[in-house]
Formats: structure tokens, C-alpha cells, sequence
């Protein structure tokens, strides 16, 4: 007699019975679906988001068509265009304008005054600080010395008062900006505006281009570009170059300056400032063309260039 009986599994036919399940456990939704729509309800905040998608994919499109298509109606600019035609829509103020923040460019350092100082040779006085000097004093207040170092024996008198004299003596808060000189055996003249925390600023090219910028003019890319390039040929070619560059450098000049009151644009810039001064030391400026001339005196109506025509007599 068997113990126990179990039904079969298999029916007439071989066919498999289904069997219920114990209703006891719990049910789990099965995650293979037929073919359909979906059984479960689609989270708006994901209907939300998907849709933002495709917006933004969509738009992104539509800008990507907009310059591609306007890639294809810049024309590339010949090799041989003349930059200086571009000069003159240049939007940069004048000198005359207002100061430029200070303690922005320069740092401020809990309302202590800040000071350039700048070591120099005698034997070789870069005409160009001097002037920048005098054209910082017409828009700032500047507390203004001259100093010598024990490596130099002996200065003329006419570089110890390069400044002029300073006859309002006033207290050191109420002014603007400090500007030291030092005459001292450098090879080359150095600057530095904080003693502690930066390297120095070497040569007269790179330290006019800083002293030029405290004036707070802004140029476009070809504007700098240009006068950067006149400030270097002034100052490795004019000034520091055989006869031959020389002559090659005063030709383009004359050309520059034929076409615009400056060498770079119808404002003075740092270029005119450090080429004037160059001719001035090298003693080129007699043989100058009739244009460059003609500059020449532009530069020298204006008061603080006379003021260092003056050290040269």
C-alpha cells in the first residue's frame, strides 16, 4: 500500500497541468513585457525631462546650421592687407581722459602708496621713462625722486633734476602713485612696483609698455599687435641696430606716417613715445624723411617731450 499519493504532473496527452501557486508570498511585476502598450504608468517628471532634451539637442542643431552657415561667407583676409586701415575704428580714448583705476591695475595694499621704482644707467638714460613720467604727472599725483647708487661715482646734474622740482610738499597718503629713480650700474634699466612679491620689469621697451598702460587705454588685437611690433623695432633696430636697419626702420616710418598723424593710429601711443626717444639717442633724427619730420615735431610741441629735449642739450 504506497504512503502517500502525489498528482501527476503530466496529463492525458503528455500535457503539463498548471498548478496554482500558495497565494501566501508576495508578487513581483514580471520585467519581461509583451509586446504592447506598457502595463505601468510613465513618471511625468521623466516625460519632463526626455522632452527638455530633445528640445535642447534640437536647438543646439539649429545653432550649429547658423554658423556654418556664416563660416561660408567670411572670407579669408589677403596676406598682404594693410593692417593700418583697421586702425581707424579702433575705439580708444585719448590721453586727456580720466585716470585709470590704480589700485586695480596695481594692486591695493591697504591704502599704502604705491611705488615704481626703476634702476637706470647715467651713461645711458632711457629717454622714453622720462617722458612717460612727465605724462603720468599730468593725470595723476605722483610723489616723484631721483636717487644715486654707490655703484655710480658721478651723475650729471642735469639727470639728478630730470624730475624738476618738486615744490608742493605734501603728505605721502595724498598721493597717487610713487615713482622712483635710481641711477645705478645696470646693464639695462629695471622696474619694479612691489619690492617683495614680483620679479623685476627689465628693459626700456617692456617697462614703457607698463608705465603706457596706467594710462588705462584699450586696444583691439591688431592695434596692440602693431604697437608692440614699433616699440621692439624702435628698440633692437633704431636704437640698438647697424646703420643699414636704421635706414631700413626710418623708411617704414616715413610710409607708417604718411597715411596716419601717429605711427600707430591718430592717438599718440607708447610706439611714438620710445621711437621719438630712440632717433633722439642715436642722433638720427637730423637725416629723418620730410613725414617723419614732420612727427617729429608733432612729438616735440607737446610739453613733456620738451622737457626731456632739454636734458639732451
Amino acid at each position: 500500500m504506497p504512503m502517500y499519493k502525489v498528482r501527476p504532473f503530466h496529463g492525458p496527452g503528455a500535457a503539463v497541468r498548471a498548478e496554482q501557486l500558495p497565494g501566501c508570498m508576495y508578487r513581483v511585476p514580471s520585467l519581461h513585457r509583451a509586446a504592447g502598450p506598457p502595463q505601468e504608468e510613465v513618471d511625468p517628471s521623466l516625460q519632463a525631462l526626455e522632452s527638455r532634451q530633445e528640445e535642447i539637442l534640437k536647438r543646439l542643431y539649429e545653432l550649429k546650421s547658423a554658423v556654418d552657415g556664416l563660416s561660408k561667407m567670411i572670407q579669408t583676409p589677403d596676406a598682404d592687407l594693410d593692417v593700418t586701415n583697421i586702425i581707424q575704428s579702433d575705439d580708444c580714448s585719448p590721453l586727456t581722459t580720466n585716470g585709470a583705476d590704480l589700485d586695480l591695475m596695481l594692486g591695493k595694499d591697504y591704502g599704502a602708496l604705491k611705488d615704481v621704482v626703476i634702476n637706470a644707467n647715467p651713461s645711458l638714460p632711457p629717454l622714453s621713462l622720462l617722458v612717460l613720467h612727465s605724462l603720468l604727472c599730468e593725470r595723476y599725483k605722483i610723489l616723484s625722486a631721483v636717487h644715486t647708487h654707490s655703484s655710480v661715482k658721478s651723475v650729471p646734474e642735469n639727470l639728478l633734476k630730470c624730475f624738476g622740482e618738486q615744490t608742493k610738499k605734501q603728505p605721502r597718503h595724498e598721493y597717487q602713485l610713487g615713482f622712483t629713480l635710481i641711477w645705478k650700474d645696470v646693464p639695462k634699466p629695471q622696474m619694479k612696483f612691489s619690492i617683495q612679491t614680483m620679479c623685476p620689469i627689465e628693459g626700456e621697451g617692456n617697462i614703457a609698455r607698463f608705465l603706457f598702460s596706467l594710462f588705462g587705454q584699450k586696444y583691439n588685437a591688431v592695434t596692440s599687435t602693431l604697437i608692440d611690433s614699433w616699440v621692439d623695432t624702435a628698440i633692437f633696430q633704431l636704437k640698438e641696430g647697424s646703420s643699414k636697419e636704421r635706414g631700413a626702420v626710418l623708411r617704414s616710418m616715413n610710409a607708417a606716417l604718411g597715411k596716419t598723424a601717429w605711427l600707430v593710429g591718430n592717438e599718440l601711443s607708447v610706439a611714438d613715445v620710445v621711437a621719438w626717444c630712440a632717433l633722439q639717442q642715436t642722433g638720427s633724427a637730423n637725416a629723418a624723411p620730410a613725414n617723419v619730420q614732420k612727427w617729429m615735431k608733432s612729438c616735440e610741441n607737446l610739453a613733456p617731450f620738451s622737457s626731456v629735449m632739454k636734458l639732451l642739450k
